[in-house]
């Protein structure tokens, strides 16, 4: 008998071994043809794979996360396969799903692959997924398995050898072989269309030491509407890329001379960094915490009691030697060791807990420059820092405290559609944290006791947790249906011990505080990028750059806008004028392409009567209207958008 559990929590007996197929066809015959993949007893399994005992099985269709991998890891093998047929000496190496489609890192000796060889690696791909060939997961020897790829495939070689033997499986399908944990759709028919997406370079095993190889990318679908749907949603991403709007909007600027990865703001750009920073400023101060300043440079000595030095030091920038025999500095990997020495100023009591430490810190990490990619992934970037030390008994409400924070930051930047994901330790892998296990134990407890109190819509993440402690990272979808991590959370019993941070309790002992790491943004430059393409420019009014521009009709207007332009001013109105004699229409659609919210257009009779012409950004008009009216609607608008906190 096998006892197989379902999420519903029924339980479906049967007298011998059955497949995830079965099981599906014996729930619904209709469902059973959408069941694509299948988990059972937290393995991924094929859906023909034999279930000699009882255990818990989910089943995947393609609207689930876990369905769409196994049929994007199909389709790499299918890439893989056409190119093979195509390429004569080419040599594979990986080809998993990623987030939105596949990859395969190939070498293709000589021969190489552009945007022409695209079509026709799509053709082929099609063709062989026309064939229906079922995938087929078979156990091989190590022995077997290396003398498979030997003298053909050194990369599957080299793979092997780091297996351990009885671990090693292979998967086939029509003529195509490939070494293969499993994970697969039940044949090729399932995909019907497909797109290559690009072809980058890609160092073997990511060493720049290493030979380069050719990664192609591609997506798949199993209907052409759905891809077509994709293509279009990439078109309007195209628009919308922070580095293109970046430049548009005179924001930020990047320069060989200064080095990669190092953004330079620009004026406006420099305005909407110190808007951010004052509106999180003036939350951080109603929630009780205290801005500090440290330097963006440390002695090793401090990231090395810290754990960053032994975890970070490969990508860090190098020690700075300094004239002094055997003394070395680093650029700042990070903020916490410094805020620890903060705290280690002077003793804290009990009644002084908790303290709060908020700083906007410039961090410095050596990313790969292959990895660099606009203001997502920079080589210096500043964090909204802040490092809270309390007791334990009250770490649950500062833990929600923050939660309440991160959440007002999301609603006044219209970011509305989230999910929390709670990242634990990986118990398989203890050697990969720093602490005790009852420590970590507790901190996992009260994020997950802090997440549930609050209502959060979260999921378990076991492996995600940061090196010293657990956290809650909040998974926000922009306005492209695009998932980003925004905003973290961590609790932290690990640095107060490393730092032999104190405080002397209400039985005069001294007890150690915990450690809470916030982020509500996480970094300056890779928040606005987000909210850059989130919003396509067009930022919460309370946000703009300028939030009006003033259009005169002619040179002869020029005095009665800048009369109108210190009214909005006294008025904290972010304003310019536009007094270049060009046609109002030509100002007008430059204005458009300048995102202003507001257009305020003045001329003859708006000056005879002292009033305003206004139109918005997208071309409603408010009409003639007052500059108090005016005032008093973007005042409205600014307050409806901002929420309240505290």
């Amino acid at each position: 008998m096998v006892n197989i559990s379902l999420p519903d929590g029924s339980i479906r007996t049967y007298d011998s071994p059955v497949t995830p197929h079965d099981v599906a066809v014996d729930i619904s015959e209709g469902f059973a043809r959408n069941v694509i993949s299948a988990r059972f007893n937290e393995n991924i399994v094929e859906t023909s794979t034999l279930l000699k005992h009882d255990g818990k099985l989910v089943l995947y269709t393609w609207r689930d996360e876990e369905g769409k991998k196994a049929f994007w890891h199909s389709s790499a093998h299918i890439l893989a396969q056409a190119l093979e047929e195509l390429y004569d000496d080419v040599k594979l190496w990986v080809g998993p799903a990623i987030e939105n489609g596949f990859y395969y890192d190939v070498d293709l000796g000589e021969d190489t692959i552009s945007e022409k060889d695209f079509r026709t690696i799509e053709n082929k791909m099609l063709e062989i997924a026309r064939g229906k060939h079922a995938f087929k997961m078979r156990e091989v020897s190590k022995a077997d398995a290396l003398a498979f790829y030997k003298d053909k495939n050194e990369y599957k070689v080299d793979l092997i050898e780091n297996l351990e033997d009885g671990t090693i499986s292979f998967c086939d399908h029509s003529t195509f072989t490939d070494l293969c944990k499993g994970g697969h759709i039940p044949n090729t028919g399932i995909v019907k269309a497909i797109k290559i997406l690009s072809v980058a370079g890609a160092y073997y095993k990511g060493d720049e030491n290493e030979k380069q190889l050719t990664r192609v990318y591609g997506i798949s679908f199993p209907k052409q509407k759905e891809l077509n749907e994709y293509l279009e949603l990439l078109e309007e991403a195209k628009k919308r890329d922070h580095r293109k709007l970046g430049k548009e909007l005179e924001l930020f600027t990047f320069s060989q001379r200064v080095g990669q990865g190092l953004p330079l703001w620009l004026p406006k750009g420099a305005a909407l960094r110190e808007r951010l920073e004052n509106f999180l400023k003036v939350a951080q101060k109603k929630a009780g915490y205290e801005m500090v300043v440290t330097p963006h440079i440390g002695n090793k000595d401090l990231y090395v009691t810290s754990g960053h030095f032994a975890k970070y030091g490969e990508d860090s920038f190098q020690p700075i030697n300094t004239p002094a025999e055997g003394e070395e500095f680093l650029l700042k990997p990070m903020n916490c060791p410094h805020h620890c020495e903060i705290y280690n100023s002077r003793p804290f009591s009990y009644k002084e807990l908790p303290k709060r430490y908020a700083e906007f810190g410039t961090v410095y990490r050596y990313e790969q420059s292959g990895e660099l990619h606009g203001l997502t992934r920079v080589r210096g970037f500043t964090q909204d820092d802040a490092h809270i030390f309390c007791t334990p008994d009250q770490l649950d409400a500062e833990f929600k405290e923050v939660i309440d924070l991160v959440l007002y930051v999301f609603g006044s930047l219209g970011f509305e559609n989230f999910t929390a994901q709670v990242s634990l330790r990986d118990p398989e892998n203890p050697e990969k944290y720093i602490g005790s296990d009852e420590n970590w134990d507790k901190a996992e407890q009260a994020i997950l006791n802090a997440a549930k109190d609050k209502g959060l819509d979260y999921v378990v993440e076991t492996g995600e947790a940061a090196f010293y402690g657990p956290k809650l990272d909040f998974m926000v979808k922009d306005a492209l249906g695009r998932k980003w991590q925004l905003g973290t959370i961590q609790v932290d019993y690990n640095l107060p011990e490393r730092f032999d941070l104190t405080y002397k309790g209400s039985d005069n002992e001294l007890h150690r505080p915990v450690m809470i790491h916030r982020a509500p943004f996480g970094s300056m430059e890779r928040f606005i990028a987000i909210l850059l393409e989130h919003t396509g420019g067009n930022f919460p009014l309370w946000l703009m750059p300028e939030q009006a521009i003033l259009l005169s009709v002619s040179e002869k207007y020029e005095k009665y806008a800048q009369k109108v332009l210190n009214l909005l001013e006294n008025d904290e109105i972010r304003a310019l004028a536009d007094n270049r004699n060009e046609t109002v229409g030509k100002k007008i659609r430059e204005a458009e392409i300048n995102k202003y919210p507001f257009m305020i257009i003045v001329g003859e009779q708006e000056e005879k009567d002292n009033t305003i012409t206004v139109r918005q950004h997208g071309g409603e008009e408010l009409g003639t209207i007052s500059v108090s009216t005016f005032v008093k609607i973007v005042n409205e608008r600014v307050s409806n958008s901002l929420k309240t906190f505290k």
